[in-house]
Formats: C-alpha cells, sequence, structure tokens
C-alpha cells in the first residue's frame, strides 16, 4: 500500500503565540553567522501561492507524488501538461522584497547560508549566493533512467513544438509550478522522453513522497553545526525535511528564530515567532541595521 506523504500537521497542545515584536529577527542578524531556511511563504509577495497559508493550495490541490510520478504513465502526462503551463508563470516571477532583503544581508556578511525549501530559483535571482536547494529546482530536468540533467528550458521548447496551440486557462497555479487542470485539458498532451537515451523526464526536484539527497541533508546539518542562529522565514515546518534542522538546532542550543504569520510545527523550539508578513518585516530589520538593499535588477 503506498502511503501518503505528510502535508498537515494538528497542534497537540498550546502553542507560544506570536509577536509583532521584530528585536529576535534584529538581534539574531546583528550577530552574523546565520543560516535562513526558507520556505513557500517568502515567495507569496512574487505571485507564487504558498501550500499551507491562508488559500493556500493544499487546500484544493494535492501535490504529485514521486510513487504515482514514477509508477503510471498517464500521472506523468498530467503532471507534464500542467507543469509546462506552470513553467510559464514561474518564469514571469520576479525576487520580492523579502529576497532581496535576504541577499542584502548576505552581501553584508552577516548569513552562515542559505538553505531553501522552494524551487523556484528566485533567491538566486535576487542576488543570493551559495542557496541550498534543499527541494531541488524547476530550471532543471533529469532522466530517471540515464541521469542526464539539461536545462528546463530547453524541454519546454520540445514540448511547445510537440503540442501547438496546447494554452488552456488554469484554475490556479501552485508553489510546486504545476497548474490546475482537468482531466479533459490534459487529454492528448504529448511527453518528451530524454534526448539521450529515450527514457523518463522529471524535474530536478524532490516530489513529495521522495527523499531528499542524503548528500544535500548532511551539507545543510554541516551549516547547522557552523551557524549562530537559524531564521525561519516563510515555512510552517509540516514536513520533516526543513523540521529537522529546526530541531537539530534546537537541540545543539543554537537560537531558532521563525518569522511567519501562522503558527508552525516548530514554534515549541524557537525563541519567538514573529507573524508578520515577510517582505515588510525584512525591510525593516535591515533599515534598523543600515543594511542597503540594493536593487536586483529584475
Amino acid at each position: 500500500m503506498r502511503m501518503r506523504p505528510t502535508l498537515s500537521w494538528t497542534p497537540t497542545g498550546e502553542l507560544p503565540p506570536g509577536t509583532t515584536d521584530l528585536e529576535p529577527v534584529v538581534d539574531a542578524v546583528r550577530a552574523g553567522g546565520v543560516l535562513v531556511l526558507s520556505g513557500a511563504g517568502i515567495s507569496t509577495e512574487s505571485g507564487i501561492p504558498d501550500y499551507r497559508g491562508e488559500g493556500g493550495s493544499l487546500s484544493r490541490h494535492t501535490p504529485m507524488t514521486y510513487q504515482d510520478f514514477t509508477g503510471d504513465a498517464r500521472a506523468r502526462r498530467r503532471y507534464w501538461a500542467r507543469s509546462h503551463l506552470g513553467w510559464r508563470t514561474f518564469g514571469r516571477a520576479r525576487p520580492n522584497d523579502g529576497h532581496r532583503a535576504v541577499a542584502a544581508f548576505g552581501r553584508a556578511g552577516l548569513l552562515g547560508g542559505v538553505v531553501t525549501q522552494n524551487v523556484d530559483g528566485l533567491h538566486q535571482a535576487a542576488g543570493s549566493d551559495g542557496v541550498v536547494e534543499l527541494h531541488g529546482g524547476l530550471d532543471r530536468v533529469v532522466c530517471l533512467d540515464c541521469g542526464d540533467t539539461s536545462a528546463r528550458r530547453e524541454l519546454a521548447r520540445r514540448l511547445e513544438e510537440a503540442n501547438p496551440g496546447f494554452d488552456p486557462v488554469p484554475a490556479a497555479i501552485n508553489p510546486d509550478g504545476d497548474a490546475d487542470l482537468t482531466d479533459e485539458q490534459v487529454a492528448g498532451f504529448h511527453v518528451m522522453p530524454c534526448v539521450v537515451c529515450g527514457g523518463v523526464l522529471k524535474p530536478d526536484v524532490v516530489f513529495f513522497g521522495e527523499s531528499v539527497p542524503p548528500a544535500r541533508v548532511e551539507h545543510c546539518r554541516e551549516l547547522v553545526r557552523a551557524a549562530a542562529s537559524v531564521l525561519v522565514l516563510g515555512s510552517s515546518l509540516t514536513v520533516m525535511s526543513g523540521l529537522r534542522f529546526v530541531r537539530q538546532a534546537a537541540q545543539a542550543g543554537t537560537p531558532v528564530v521563525i518569522v511567519n504569520r501562522d503558527p508552525t510545527r516548530g514554534d515549541t523550539l524557537a525563541a519567538a515567532r514573529v507573524a508578520l508578513p515577510l517582505g515588510k518585516a525584512l525591510t525593516a530589520v535591515a533599515e534598523r541595521l543600515a543594511v542597503d538593499l540594493g536593487h536586483d535588477g529584475a
């Protein structure tokens, strides 16, 4: 029997209340050595929806799982049709004030690293260096048979040629780049094979139900060990892929500060949760620390 991945959580006890006081964030960033762990919430101001916040996509959409993608050719066709359409929206997204603030903190030498659960590439577009994409990136495609990795833009070109006139109107775009389409809208969509071996192509992202590569996890653990503090930005920490690093930090006595408007699974481990919009909050932190946000040119 296939097990569905953890998509939500219910608090088992009373959680500490959130605050609107930015001082815990200011203090952590001012001290330097901050490891940023970001989630979908940092990209909502760029037009990419969250999974679990108010109006989040999980209220109407179940993400593709690794088991379904690898085990069902119809599921792969449905995914690629929807993702092909969603990729256009992702390609138009631009970094917001939250991404720009993180990049500015990095330029100022205040960060020990950036780990993101997002697959949208917006941290890098804002100018952050050395970003660890915990769940991979939608801008790459990997062959499940031969392991060849290629650019998503090239696959997008091939899919355009194979599916002329494919331009349905989606009900919504989701954080994983998957557009909400009906079965009728994806019927007849042609999926492209690997150009090297003819094998099955998959976006170079970690699907729900799939494991993050062990080497990537260990790299993140090393960053946590070296961090003076961990700053969680826009993540509910529902899934273990991110929560484990917060647990690691808390067990080591490394301070954890969370900026997220809604309660998170890591609240009991954090020194504080700041319940403010990320762009506004991080811009205010930068101003208080006299950090120049600069311009990303996007």
